[in-house]
């Protein structure tokens, strides 16, 4: 997602504490092995030093290439209109030819390129963002682009679901009024597939209407777990639990959405922590890769928000709030969430660059994975990295971070032995990186730069990232 409005780097610069790039903890599964629970995170290969781009585009390790597959304003949609500009949140599927693309467009103002707003596909005509949905073949060149949802609002991020459909989240509270003919703040389900099935939007009331980041499901008990990028105060961290009798699938969600107890249908609640019988207040709190908090889940009292934001609805003791709250994805049994800087004047405790979670439903814990002290200099190239979003594991081991910070921008990888990595490098600017997710065949990864708007699909010698340290320069 777009950083803050404040400016981190004028923050940064006013004397903010330093830090170390990057601290890991030890692995429960994906991330980091034992020997490095201990331990700073120090500069690794990774898959070699970055290749300046010749085009001025991408820089990648040495054999890695990549493709554009699409550009805002530059590549056509099966309408006839431009690409919508500001690509973030992707998902990935397997296709009849390669993989299909679900690209969401967080589009809010006067982005040049808005998601047309065609007949059958529109839930609010004044609004401009939505979803395209792209077919690739195996080497992630473009077949065909076509517009799947519009008239959303701020399409940020999302997850896939284990029934192959993309959840996309309007990262907003904007109500009904002026352009707006509705309410926004919701999450609604888009087919990769099926283009019929994406006709006459739904939104899906029962998992609140607030600022919407990210979503990640668990695909034995099929409760959603979504993040909040919200401040004034933080943000929250989410469950919901489906109704008895609920059976998970293709149009489900849909379906209990349009049932007349739909806006209120399952459970809604939020996250709050305690160490011991100490109840947690923030996340910033936690400073020690490897802290775990036991978990309790506070019903929401108005989950439409109608008179009260739904974060304003507890009080501090009520909950575990966070600023930044960002990127999410399941794997190991478990749901990883980013959470992507604090600081002391957003009302955080602690100040940092970035921290990974991990919740693990089995049991009722979040243990803090990563730590990204703060960066003092993002503007030197030089392996320390900040304000991590969305996030994907990797079929190579460890995981994928979507750099949203100051400065240098990257994708930036972190080994199962905890050493982080930049995987490639924007040249052109320094817009954010969104939506990293490798097809499912695990040979290509597509990542998308925001700003002017790129998909790119990157290809090369993949396997598990060495863990050898860079030569001190």
């Amino acid at each position: 997602m777009t950083s803050s409005p404040i400016s981190r780097r004028a923050v940064l610069h006013g004397g903010a504490a330093a830090g170390l790039g990057i601290v890991v903890a030890g692995s429960l599964d994906a991330i980091a092995g034992p020997a490095a629970a201990r331990a700073a995170c120090r500069p690794a290969v990774g898959y070699g030093d970055l290749v300046p781009d010749p085009a001025g585009l991408l820089a990648l390790p040495p054999g890695f290439s990549y493709t554009v597959v699409a550009q805002a304003g530059g590549t056509l949609l099966e309408s006839g209109q431009a690409t919508p500009s500001d690509a973030d949140g992707t998902g990935c599927f397997r296709g009849p030819n390669g993989s299909v693309l679900v690209n969401n467009h967080e589009i809010g103002g006067d982005e040049p390129y808005p998601v047309p707003a065609l007949p059958g596909l529109t839930y609010d005509p004044g609004a401009r963002g939505g979803t395209t949905t792209i077919e690739v073949d195996r080497h992630g060149r473009r077949l065909r682009e076509y517009v799947s949802v519009a008239g959303t609002h701020n399409n940020c991020a999302g997850g896939i679901t284990p029934w192959g459909t993309w959840l996309t989240c309007e990262e907003t509270e904007q109500r009904a009024g002026g352009q707006y003919l509705k309410d926004h703040g919701y999450v609604f389900e888009v087919d990769p597939h099926d283009r019929a099935a994406n006709q006459n939007p739904v939104a899906l009331k029962f998992l609140g209407r607030y600022a919407h980041e990210a979503v990640a499901v668990d695909p034995y008990t099929h409760a959603i777990y979504l993040t909040e990028d919200a401040g004034g105060p933080n943000g929250l961290y989410f469950r919901w639990t489906p109704p008895a009798g609920f059976r998970a699938g293709k149009g489900a969600l849909r379906a209990l959405a349009q049932r007349p107890d739909g806006d209120t249908a399952g459970r809604l609640q939020a996250l709050s922590c305690f160490r011991g019988s100490q109840h947690v207040a923030d996340l910033s709190e936690a400073t020690t890769p490897g802290t775990r908090y036991k978990v309790r889940w506070v019903d929401v009292p108005d989950r439409d928000a109608r008179t009260v934001s739904v974060r304003k609805q507890f009080t501090d003791a009520e909950v575990t709030r966070s600023r930044k709250l960002e990127g999410a994805w399941w794997a190991d049994g478990g749901a990883y969430f980013v959470a992507s800087f604090a600081r002391h004047d957003d009302g955080s405790v602690n100040e940092h660059d970035g921290q990974v979670w991990f919740y693990d439903p089995r049991t009722e814990t979040v243990t803090l994975k990563t730590i990204f002290g703060v960066n003092t200099d993002p503007d030197a190239d030089n392996g320390n990295f900040d304000g991590p979003d969305n996030i994907t594991v990797s079929p190579y081991g460890g995981v994928i971070l979507a750099e949203d910070g100051e400065g240098v921008s990257h994708l930036v990888g972190v080994t199962e032995q905890g050493k982080a990595y930049p995987l490639a490098r924007n040249e052109l600017n320094d817009s954010e990186f969104t939506g990293p997710t490798f097809s499912p065949d695990g040979k290509i990864l597509f990542a998308n730069i925001q700003s002017p708007g790129y998909v790119f699909a990157i290809t090369g010698p993949w396997g598990r990232p060495s863990n050898a340290d860079h030569a001190a320069s």
